[in-house]
């Protein structure tokens, strides 16, 4: 007994090769592209998935002396916490201090470094200056320098016996005493608690600046020149496209500048800690970062990595929420 089969069709059978070979393109392709995703993602979750969950899971817990006796006799045991190291952080009065710099801090810097940044684009997206790559690598170059490295430099240039600023203003007071035929002194202490604010925000905003810039140069840059033909065309000054095209058009590039603003404002470590090595009142608390790191070190109270782990996070939730807050505002603004 014999079975008969329907023979397939060629168009049919030709098909369905295509249809199996186009599928193993995409299955080696879809390969070949996680090949090179692989890398990343593992550097990625080393480097910073890896931290925040051990941060978050350590922010739960303390340490604590193991033992029956007054002072433990024992080694350090870890136990579960819960939500003890984010009422010791948030009820410390230090915590809200450092936040309080760092708000004003961010208040006066983050408006003057982009409002510059954005003057510098402006100027490279012009006619007027020539050679724009070496003027966009100069004003690049401060962010390429060390955080740590360019505060040093800084508190050289502010120190108050070294300052070529104040040795300046030591040779124009002598020249207005001269003039006016009474004493003038136009030194400034940089390190002074009231002036302190203002030389960290001196160093930020030139090392930040550049950074910023490119941001804002390339949204310029991706602007259809056809909108300034057309408005030359109709009478508006170049002024007047500025205001009018230009600046609109660099919200978005706007609202990333603000949001990484507001991060890095919130993260400010370098600057106060090399100023604090040269002032001692500044303590090792100026900063919410630096209360972190102090307490991680052991070198204030509470100590440990629970409640350094809760600065941290507390910190990140309160970046978080001022850049929601910022997004919305400047959302139901452009509406």
């Amino acid at each position: 007994m014999s079975t008969l089969t329907r023979p397939v069709a060629p168009e049919r059978l030709a098909s369905e090769q295509r249809a199996e070979a186009n599928r193993r393109r995409r299955w080696r392709e879809g390969r070949i592209g996680w090949g090179f995703f692989a890398p990343f993602a593992i550097l990625f979750a080393l480097t910073f998935v890896v931290p925040i969950l051990v941060s978050i899971r350590s922010s739960f817990f303390t340490e604590k002396a193991a033992g029956d006796s007054l002072y433990g006799g024992g080694g350090l045991v870890e136990t579960f916490a819960f939500l003890d190291n984010y009422a010791q952080v948030l009820g410390n009065a230090i915590f809200w201090e450092g936040m309080g710099r760092v708000l004003l801090f961010g208040a006066v810097q983050i408006p003057v470094m982009l409002g510059g940044a954005l003057i510098l684009a402006l100027l490279l997206d012009s006619f007027i200056v020539r050679r724009v790559a070496f003027f966009r690598l100069a004003y690049f170059l401060p962010y390429a320098i060390p955080g740590v490295i360019a505060a040093l430099v800084w508190t050289y240039i502010f120190s108050p016996g070294f300052s070529p600023i104040n040795q300046a203003l030591v040779a124009l007071s002598d020249a207005l005493a001269a003039l006016l035929g009474s004493p003038v002194d136009l030194t400034i202490d940089f390190f002074a608690p009231g002036t302190i604010i203002a030389s960290m925000a001196t160093m930020t905003t030139w090392t930040f600046m550049g950074y910023n810039m490119l941001i804002f140069l390339a949204a310029l840059q991706a602007i259809p020149h056809d909108l300034y033909e057309a408005a030359r065309l109709d009478g508006a000054s170049e002024f007047a496209i500025v205001r009018r095209i230009k600046v609109p058009m660099v919200g978005q590039a706007t609202l990333l500048a603000v949001l990484l603003s507001i991060i890095g404002t919130v993260q400010l470590f370098n600057e106060p800690t090399v100023l604090a090595a040269v002032n001692p009142w500044m303590g090792n608390d100026y900063t919410p970062m630096m209360l972190a790191y102090s307490s991680m070190m052991g070198t204030t109270s509470p100590s440990g990595a629970g409640p350094a782990s809760a600065v941290s996070i507390s910190m990140a939730l309160i970046a978080g929420i001022l850049a929601a807050i910022f997004a919305l505002v400047q959302k139901r603004s452009t509406r």
